[in-house]
Parts: C-alpha cells; structure tokens; sequence
C-alpha cells in the first residue's frame, strides 16, 4: 500500500490511520457542531482544540452536500472558505488543509489561500475542468463516489453489484489520473451519496473490496443519516455508532477518517493499535 502523501512538500505519513477533522464554514451542515463561526476568535479556539485532541488534516467546506441541500453560488462558496483556509494556514502552518469542494475554481482559490489537498465529493462528475486542474498541479485528490448532485443523488441508487460497481467506478478515475502523472490518490467509497439506507450497510459489509495496493481508502461517515435514520434519532445522538463504524473502519484496513469528533476518533484508533496483529 502507498503509505505517504506529499502534501505542498511535506509527507504525511499512513503507516497509522489520520484523522480529518472537519470544519464547515456553511450555516446549514447537517451536524450544527461542524460549523464553525468565522469570527477570528472562536473560529481558531475551536480549530486549536481539534489539533489538539489529534486531528491530522482539516478539512474546509463552504457548501453543504447533504441529500437535497440548497445550491450555493460560486461566489459565496469562495466567500466562505478564503478566510477560514488563510487563518487556519497562518495559525497552524504545520497542519496540511483539504479543501472539500467540487468546484474547480473554489479548489483554485483555496489551493493559493494555502490548501494543500482536493477532496472532491462529486469524484469530478459535477466540474469538467476539475480533472485537468488536478493533473496540471499534481494535486493530492480525494476521489469520492457519487452520482447526480445533491438534489437528486437520491434517485440514483440503482445497482446490481453494489460494491463492485462502486469501486469499478472509482478505480477507472483513478487509474486515469495515475495514468496522467498524479501522485496522491485516495479513494472514498461515498457513504451516503446516491446509496439507500440498506446500501450503506451492504457497502460496509463489503468494506474490505477496496483494499488495494495503489490508493489510501477515506471512510466518511461520521454522523451520517444512515446511523441515525436506522434508530430514529439525530445526528447529536449517534457519536457511539460512529464510533464504532471507524473501529470497523480501522480493522478494515481504512487509511484516513473523516470526522467531526477528533478525541473520540483518536482514542479508537489507539484501541485499534492494540487489538491489530
């Protein structure tokens, strides 16, 4: 397996897994605690308390993409992200920054405010150009699968062979982007995106498919409908199934979480460390 990533010169190492902290410059986030409020103050205590429960990338989003969430002009995405992306640079300079985005020219403007990785939930489906900016800067990129857009991701969940055509579809978009020259690839089964409540957990059954020599795994699910909706509770109601999903996860050979509780990620990735062979 691939076990480092070259984030703007520095190498970050997968030999354990990483923990992606989350930070949502958006109002409307299905997870209230995963907004941050810009304001300069509260904005860095928070992200500071994230560094030090353990987080190993932040990643920043200005656009929800929950199922059915409302667009977001480009402008104000940009908005949203400049200022976050650049305090976060000066204050943490040692700590790499993803941008969570699939639009090219928000990946553009947050890459020059000091971000230093792609994470693209769309895999490039919804931006044409987005492919040719991550090849022209050798971008580490985060490839998620997904279908259709937050509007109607919902009704495009038909499939025969779940986890194969997932990882079929993730795999050709990554072979390509090898193929051009891109180092840093991570794959991301999309948990949440154009998958049914059953076909989440069929894909975590089947979390072991992609395995792989050549592509670190993202698992994100931390929150996600499909643990609160299978107990009819909320989002604030499920930390303990999270938490369990990313012991799962960890077990299963997954190289980064995505998360939005970084203490409670970091203590089962030390629990993982002593029961793995």
């Amino acid at each position: 397996m691939k076990n480092t990533i070259n984030i703007i010169g520095k190498l970050l190492s997968l030999d354990k897994p990483k923990i992606m902290g989350i930070v949502n410059s958006t109002p409307d986030s299905f997870y209230k605690d995963s907004r941050f409020n810009l304001g300069e103050k509260s904005f860095l205590t928070k992200a500071e308390k994230m560094l030090e429960e353990g987080c190993d990338i932040f990643d920043v989003g200005g656009y929800s993409t929950r199922p059915n969430a409302a667009d977001v002009s480009l402008n104000e995405e940009i908005e949203r992200i400049q200022q976050p992306i650049s305090l976060l640079k000066k204050h943490f300079p040692q700590i790499p920054i993803s941008i969570d985005t699939f639009r090219v020219d928000v990946a553009k403007v947050a890459i020059e405010s000091g971000a230093g990785m792609i994470n693209d939930v769309s895999g490039g489906n919804l931006d044409g150009k987005m492919f040719e900016y991550v090849i022209s800067k050798n971008t580490p990129y985060i490839l998620m699968h997904s279908r259709g857009t937050p509007l109607t991701m919902k009704g495009l969940n038909t499939y025969t062979d779940l986890s194969f055509e997932v990882f079929t579809e993730i795999l050709k978009k990554a072979n390509y982007l090898r193929s051009t020259g891109v180092k840093d690839i991570i794959i991301d089964p999309g948990f949440g995106f154009a998958k049914n409540l059953e076909q989440n957990y069929e894909l975590l059954k089947n979390l072991s498919t992609f395995e792989n020599p050549y592509y670190p795994i993202l698992m994100g699910i931390s929150r996600k409908s499909f643990l609160y909706t299978l107990f009819d509770t909320s989002p604030e109601d499920v930390l303990p199934e999270t938490t369990a999903i990313h012991l799962y996860g960890i077990l299963n050979k997954i190289n980064i979480l995505r998360v939005h509780d970084v203490k409670n990620a970091q203590r089962i990735i030390g629990i993982s460390k002593k029961i793995m062979p």
